[in-house]
């Protein structure tokens, strides 16, 4: 009990802080990188601009208010209602549409739309101010019936690949921008520290560093080396800033409780990486943090974003998050006050998203002195400000010359490449895999004959389970296979589904099936799921599934599981009867070739682990946990962060640290000699981890500071090297500040260690 009083003293002592070291008024100062012409640019035109302007320019809506309707529902086919249009983007001024409705578009279709809202805000508005459009591409264009689609971000993470993220992210940019939608809500910057979580997969997974990476990748696949007026690229927008990946309960836009040495630590820096490679869009995280909304939350949102990031780009709400904070929450008494405490935090843009009362209400509050111009000025500068970098203001639709590259054979070999680099071989016992051509196969799972389970939520609708939209001439797992083995030497049976209960004699028919196999490839995983609709209250892969590997197993034929999961669910019961596994995080409409690819030997795995996987339901630590988080600082997961195999051997040799010691102003030079011992070509993941022996804050097991993926032919050896500089050692100190303090220090590259020190004083960042 006392030990409880403590933590909630703590814990209040720790919201204090958040909600109250803000400073009441003031903005962010003007970042010196402005460009003068563009913020001249702004002054001219919000020089013209009414209020009823400016907070229109504020507000976002979905495309269902723009729509046609009968009898209060939307018309199909659906189009564009000419006096929803006028009322919402000429009298409202309304700055900004998102979504989809109900399903992907066609590209030609989705050209209509935009074109049509531009030529309303351009012609008709009286600031003729274009919109903003926005839609989520999370791995690819993914609301458009033509779409390229590439794994989720869990399974780009599994490629350790950001040269491969950056250029699909410019993909997805380019088919996006096809559309003539300039906008994505992606990246996820968010790392995912519960494997409960059900949007862990649309992440970069737990590390820091590796999420750090990606994510300023992906924002440089989209939008370039910076913003600007390239109709072939697309503003970034990061997500879901802050905090969002640690939930209390493991369940979505639910209270997490992190102090703020660790928001700093962990959470922060993968947001500092992505806003230094250009990203001029935040969306806000839809949990509180130690009781405060982050919403409402102006430390976080304008300090630390807009001040200590040196942001200047444009915060946005997430989906009706400003009216939650009255109705969820219940930090505000009315929409009124939820729409005051989120401008006043830092909101630029609401995303209201069904009506225009935001606007409304936002300039009641200005006419009444509750929220000041000053800030309504701040938060329209920034949006012109993308807009015009944008290049909307010459050019609102896309590029004249065309996009000949849409859903190119260029683009689906990418995408291809995305998927095969993102499958890991977790266990290849006897060395099954690869398969013989000859091999005659028994295939069977509830993820073996189906799109969905390879790609997740947000594809081609909200939950990506609507299988009607996805395209015919993708290939499932078993499709795949049988167009490499043959039709007759692929047999195929269901078994079960994803949880329902065993009906009699159910798994009777895979049984008998399995009887003129050589192997059999057994799929399990999860159906696709996004946000509230994916909370689990079980980690553990469903009894039923599990069940089934037991039957097949009682065949005495050789076993490989296909794990197809956005996140790493349980499976130790039914590990033992595997002899290999193969781990598909949402590889995308080719993830099926892929995996084909893969069993048969055509392709050599490369993947490895972005999470730890569990092998318990109690034990869900991180592989960066502490030392006295279990005995010994020992971890038993199933699976190790950072773990995939090769059908090719690698081994490490030579480490060499350039010096034993590590100065203030110095770099540390660290080597390691990575040979291919083995027979076939292959791509592996150099992996350089440092322990910090002792120091001020009890410190992590270790923690991944620096990584390369190389590819060698057989007997090739390459010698990686990495520079180690005092700020790769750093942390948040007891004053909520970065440090590096002397010390020792050790190094881990594969199996091998190495050992130096920081000399000379602390140093802070």
């Amino acid at each position: 009990m006392r030990n409880a009083l403590v933590l909630v003293v703590l814990l209040m002592i720790t919201c204090f802080q958040w909600s109250c070291r803000s400073t009441p008024s003031a903005e962010p100062a003007p970042s010196a990188s402005l460009d003068p012409a563009v913020e001249a640019r702004i002054d001219e035109l919000m020089a013209g601009m009414s209020l009823a302007d400016k907070v229109g320019e504020m507000t976002q809506v979905t495309i269902d208010v723009l729509l046609a309707r009968e009898g209060g529902k939307v018309i199909e086919p659906q189009r564009l209602d000419p006096d929803s249009l006028q009322a919402v983007l000429v009298d409202k001024r309304v700055g900004s549409v998102l979504n989809v409705y109900g399903h992907a578009y066609p590209v030609d279709q989705w050209r209509e739309f935009v074109r049509t809202m531009q030529e309303y805000a351009t012609e008709k508005k009286a600031s003729g101010i274009p919109i903003l459009y926005g839609i989520d591409s999370n791995h690819g264009a993914n609301y458009s019936s033509e779409g390229t689609l590439f794994p989720q971000q869990i399974g780009l993470a599994a490629t350790w690949n950001p040269g491969l993220v950056e250029d699909l992210g410019a993909m997805a940019a380019y088919e996006t921008r096809a559309s003539f939608i300039p906008w994505t809500f992606s990246p996820v910057a968010d790392i995912g520290r519960d494997p409960r979580w059900p949007r862990l997969w649309e992440g970069f997974g737990e590390d820091v560093h590796l999420s750090s990476v990606l994510s300023a990748a992906m924002t440089r696949g989209y939008q370039g080396e910076q913003l600007s007026d390239d109709p072939q690229r697309v503003l970034a927008c990061l997500k879901h800033y802050l905090g969002y990946g640690l939930p209390f309960s493991g369940r979505d836009r639910t209270q997490a409780f992190i102090p703020e040495r660790q928001l700093r630590e962990y959470f922060l820096p993968p947001f500092q990486a992505a806003v230094d490679a250009g990203a001029m869009s935040v969306m806000v995280c839809s949990g509180e943090i130690n009781g405060v909304p982050v919403h409402a939350n102006k430390y976080l949102l304008t300090d630390v974003l807009k001040g200590e990031l040196g942001f200047t780009g444009f915060v946005v709400s997430d989906w009706a998050d400003i009216r939650k904070l009255q109705d969820v929450h219940k930090v505000a008494k009315d929409y009124k006050e939820a729409v005051k405490m989120a401008v006043n935090a830092g909101i630029d843009m609401g995303m209201t998203p069904y009506d225009t009362e935001f606007a409304d209400l936002l300039a009641e509050l200005v006419e009444e002195g509750e929220v000041t111009l000053a800030r309504i000025d701040d938060a329209v500068r920034r949006i012109l400000r993308t807009k015009i970098q944008l290049g909307l203001f010459e050019q609102p639709l896309g590029d004249p010359a065309g996009y000949p590259r849409m859903a190119s054979a260029e683009h689906a070999e990418l995408a291809y490449q995305g998927a095969l680099e993102s499958l890991v071989l977790l266990k290849n016992d006897d060395d099954l895999l690869p398969l013989p051509k000859t091999a005659r196969l028994l295939v069977t799972g509830p993820t073996a004959n189906s799109l969905i389970p390879l790609n997740g939520g947000w594809t081609y609708t909200w939950q990506g389970s609507d299988s009607t939209y996805y395209p015919k001439d993708k290939m499932t797992i078993v499709e795949a296979l049988r167009a490499k083995l043959g039709y007759k030497n692929v047999n195929y049976a269901p078994g079960v589904g994803y949880e329902e209960d065993l009906g009699p004699g159910q798994l009777d028919i895979p049984y008998i099936a399995a009887t003129w196999a050589d192997a059999i490839v057994v799929c399990l995983g999860e159906s696709s799921y996004a946000e509230k609709p994916g909370d689990l209250y079980d980690m553990d892969l469903p009894d039923v599934q599990i069940e089934l590997v037991k039957t097949m197993a009682r065949t005495g034929k050789p076993i490989i599981l296909v794990l197809a999961e956005g996140r790493p669910r349980i499976f130790r019961k039914a590990e033992p009867y595997a002899s290999a596994v193969l781990l598909a995080p949402l590889p995308g409409n080719e993830g099926g070739r892929a995996i084909a690819d893969i069993l048969l030997g055509d392709a050599n795995p490369s993947g490895k682990l972005p999470t730890t996987y569990p092998k318990y339901s109690n034990s869900l630590e991180t592989y960066d946990h502490k030392h006295a988080d279990q005995d010994g600082g020992h971890l038993d997961p199933q699976y190790e962060f950072g773990y995939g195999l090769s059908y090719t051997t690698f081994t490490y040799s030579d480490l060499q640290l350039r010096a034993d010691e590590l100065t203030a102003d110095g770099q540390l030079i660290v080597s390691v000699t990575v040979t291919n011992a083995g027979r076939l070509a292959g791509k592996e993941v150099v992996q350089l981890y440092v322990s910090d022996e002792v120091a001020s804050i009890t410190p992590p097991v270790k923690r991944l500071r620096a990584f390369q993926k190389i590819e060698l032919a057989p007997g090739a050896s390459q010698t990686v090297s990495f520079e180690l500089s005092p700020r790769d050692l750093a942390f948040v100190g007891r004053d909520l500040t970065w440090i590096t303090e002397p010390g020792d220090f050790t190094v881990r590259i594969g199996d091998l260690s190495g050992q130096f020190s920081f000399v000379g004083e602390k140093v802070k960042y």
